[in-house]
């Protein structure tokens, strides 16, 4: 009995860039008990497989330079509106601060909920720990002041007291 012929017409040439290429090719199929046609043919099947909508490396260059500039500009957008808020956030705590930073301030104040809970949730923090929990710059002297302030009249109140560790929540 005769083995049957190839058919030509389904035959693909591959020119590879150096014999040591295709060494290295027929080792990996060598490695996977197959012939270096089944390993090519299973191989890029797999990746067409994988990508459906297999695309040009040109295009796909051209996509990553557009999503490259897309990130750059939306990296920029967002180091601009973080400096923003930072600002923000610094007036937002001076406003609040107000009412502990100057001493002829009669009437109502509204303590910090932040150091409040802070307190209460790690039972005893020390100032520089507390100043780093609450976002504040220990350079900022007028917020420092408004924190210090505030420690004093709960520690006047009896909530907390003033330990050699730092500030101890006992109410």
């Amino acid at each position: 009995m005769a083995s049957p012929r190839p058919d030509p017409t389904r035959y693909t040439y591959v020119y590879h860039p150096s014999r040591e290429h295709k060494e290295r090719w027929q080792k990996k199929a060598a490695k996977a008990h197959t012939s270096l046609s089944k390993f090519i043919i299973g191989t890029v099947d797999s990746v067409i497989d994988e990508n459906e909508e297999f695309k040009p490396r040109r295009e796909m260059v051209r996509e990553m330079e557009v999503l490259k500039a897309e990130i750059k500009a939306l990296r920029d957008d967002l180091r601009q509106k973080s400096i923003v808020l930072e600002r923000y956030e610094g007036e937002l705590k001076k406003f609040r601060a107000q009412d502990f930073i100057g001493a002829e301030y009669a009437g109502v104040r509204r303590y910090n909920k932040e150091i409040v809970e802070l307190l209460k949730s790690r039972g005893q923090v020390d100032s520089y720990r507390m100043l780093e929990a609450l976002g504040i710059d220990p350079r900022e002297s007028d917020l420092v002041k408004a924190v210090s302030h505030q420690l004093e009249e709960l520690e006047a109140y009896g909530m907390v007291e003033a330990t050699a560790k730092g500030w101890r929540w006992i109410s």
